[in-house]
């Protein structure tokens, strides 16, 4: 039986995932910018009561906020 793990703490690891992904695909932005971009992406899922997706859609936010010029 695997031992049970905390959906916010797990929430939390793949939103920083998703921080190092996209800094990775945008090197010319700041770091600072990619971390707010990721920020304002996830807090619009603040209050969310269904969690399993928050971190694609945090992705694809910040990914697309980044993206415009």
């Amino acid at each position: 039986m695997q031992p049970k793990t905390d959906p916010a703490a797990h929430e939390q690891r793949d939103i920083a995932e998703v921080a190092r992904r996209l800094a990775t695909r945008f090197p010319d932005a700041p770091p600072d910018t990619v971390q707010a971009a990721v920020e304002q992406a996830h807090r619009r899922f603040d209050g969310a009561p269904i969690r399993d997706f928050v971190p694609v859609f945090v992705e694809r936010s910040a990914r697309d906020a980044l993206a415009r010029p």
